[in-house]
């Protein structure tokens, strides 16, 4: 990872300023350990007419793994490849902001005992960042930055440059210029900005969190266009962190409001988040929506395919009608991970005979599949690949044959509902594609008439009159009568 801040200076005012501001001596480089690799700090060019410090982060990928060991973050033993090679070494995101914080501290902090003149005086300042991670692509980098002064270049970094065709990457090549901001309001826009728009953060994501992002928001994030997709992002939207922040950021713009608009802030926070009542997140309105249906269908015993990190199968066992749980992944890291979620090595005897998590292939037939009352691929089969299709439809609805089944799958037209995914992309980088409802039911209704299935469908979450709602459901419920008439033929 690579960063650069640049400045120009006078002979009156040095643009070699700089070393007093960020405490980093110009004329040597120094090199600072952190938890997940090594911070070089170095000038590669320094005079009185221009400055350039750049922040080289070298990170362990491997250290990174293991240090997350136990706390569900792929430390196990047989964490994917994936842990290990990925973009974290070269892309901008929360580990150089962290690396931001960490070397440049009082910089951030707007300190500087040996000059203390210069914190408070705005500078001419250039940011580079050669590769950032963008998950809503340069127009969401434009939102994010423009409000608070900078000139902002976002130049997509195309998949490969040999093959326009592929098109562009999630990654940007980001210039920031800005002569009104001092070096330490540059620092905390970074400091948030840089994981908001790599949307994802490298460490568990703990209350005090809300505090940091109202430190670094100090001045800026009130009034910011943008200020709730930045503090959901930055809070990984955990929902209960996020809105304490957004409680708090409005008792702040209230604070430096007029008085005739802070006549009773306690009050005007209270009725806001009273009537504004935030909904469930879509994967626990999908979660509802599932375990509705299958208790409407009588189930009892129960397989969930594609359990993933076994969210589903933790909703089952604690409805006890729900006798006998599966969950079932390719992924031994995913089963790990879901092993741990559900506490199996501390799980009651009685509670552990209900559950059991197998490894297994839906693209392959499996006797341990049949005889269940239900089978659920709760946002399964996008993650498929089309020609592969066929076979996962026979392993289900040939072979297990279970008397119910519900299939969860994005619809497609209510992405553009989603601001911050740009046109065109799918909602998880894994996905293979995303139906929409005129093909999802074409293509439901087929696999029903082929194996001798009625299927009926229900909207998950709010159904637009336009778009459709996010999720849609299929319901396929095998026909038990014509089974029995034709063996009695």
């Amino acid at each position: 990872m690579f960063l650069t801040l640049t400045t120009t200076g006078t002979p009156e005012r040095p643009a070699t300023d700089l070393g007093y501001l960020l405490h980093k001596h110009p004329g040597k480089s120094q090199a600072f350990s952190t938890s997940f690799g090594t911070a070089h700090v170095l000038y590669p060019e320094a005079d009185a007419g221009r400055c350039t410090a750049a922040l080289l982060l070298e990170v362990d990928a491997v250290a990174l793994v293991r240090r997350g060991k136990g706390k569900g973050r792929g430390g196990a033993p047989d964490a994917a490849l994936a842990q290990y090679v990925n973009d974290r070494p070269y892309a901008a995101s929360s580990l150089l902001a962290v690396a931001l914080s960490s070397v440049f501290s009082s910089a951030m902090r707007g300190v500087c005992h040996a000059r203390p003149e210069l914190p408070g005086r705005p500078l001419p300042l250039r940011v580079e960042v050669p590769s950032l991670p963008a998950r809503g692509g340069a127009a969401l980098v434009g939102r994010l930055f423009e409000p608070l002064g900078w000139d902002v270049t976002a130049e997509p970094v195309p998949l490969d440059e040999r093959f326009p065709e592929w098109g562009d990457s999630r990654y940007v090549r980001l210039v920031l210029e800005a002569d009104t901001l001092t070096l330490a309001q540059a620092l905390r826009h970074l400091y948030v900005l840089l994981p908001v728009l790599d949307d994802a953060k490298h460490y568990w994501v703990a209350p005090d969190e809300v505090d940091k992002l109202l430190r670094a928001g100090e001045g800026w994030l009130p009034d910011h266009p943008e200020q709730k997709l930045i503090t959901s992002r930055y809070l990984s939207r955990r929902w209960s962190l996020t809105r304490e922040a957004l409680e708090r950021l409005e008792l702040v713009r209230l604070a430096e409001s007029d008085d005739s608009e802070v006549e009773d802030i306690d009050n005007a926070v209270a009725d806001e988040t009273e009537t504004e009542e935030k909904p469930a997140p879509l994967a626990v309105q999908r979660r509802d929506a599932i375990l509705t249906a299958l208790r409407a269908a009588g189930a009892a015993r129960v397989l969930d395919l594609g359990c993933g990190q076994g969210q589903l199968v933790q909703a089952l066992l604690k409805d006890p009608a729900f006798t006998e749980i599966i969950g079932l992944d390719v992924s031994v890291r995913a089963l790990t991970i879901a092993g741990r979620r559900l506490k199996l090595d501390r799980m009651g005897e009685r509670q552990a005979a209900r559950v059991k998590l197998l490894q297994g292939s839906l693209a392959y037939t499996d006797s341990r599949l049949k005889g269940y009352d239900a089978a659920v691929l709760s946002e399964v089969v996008e993650h498929v690949d089309p020609p592969r299709l066929p076979a996962l439809e026979y392993a289900v609805f040939g072979s297990a044959r279970p008397r119910t089944v519900l299939v969860t799958t994005p619809n497609v037209e209510y992405n553009v509902r989603w601001e911050s995914l740009p046109a065109g992309h799918v909602r998880h980088g894994d996905h293979r594609f995303e139906w929409t409802r005129e093909e999802f039911r074409a293509w439901a209704a087929a696999v029903a008439e082929r194996h001798g299935y009625g299927v009926e469908f229900v909207p998950v979450g709010p159904d637009d009159p336009e778009v459709g709602p996010p999720t849609q459901m299929a319901v396929f419920a095998r026909d038990v009568t014509g089974e029995k008439e034709a063996k009695a033929a």
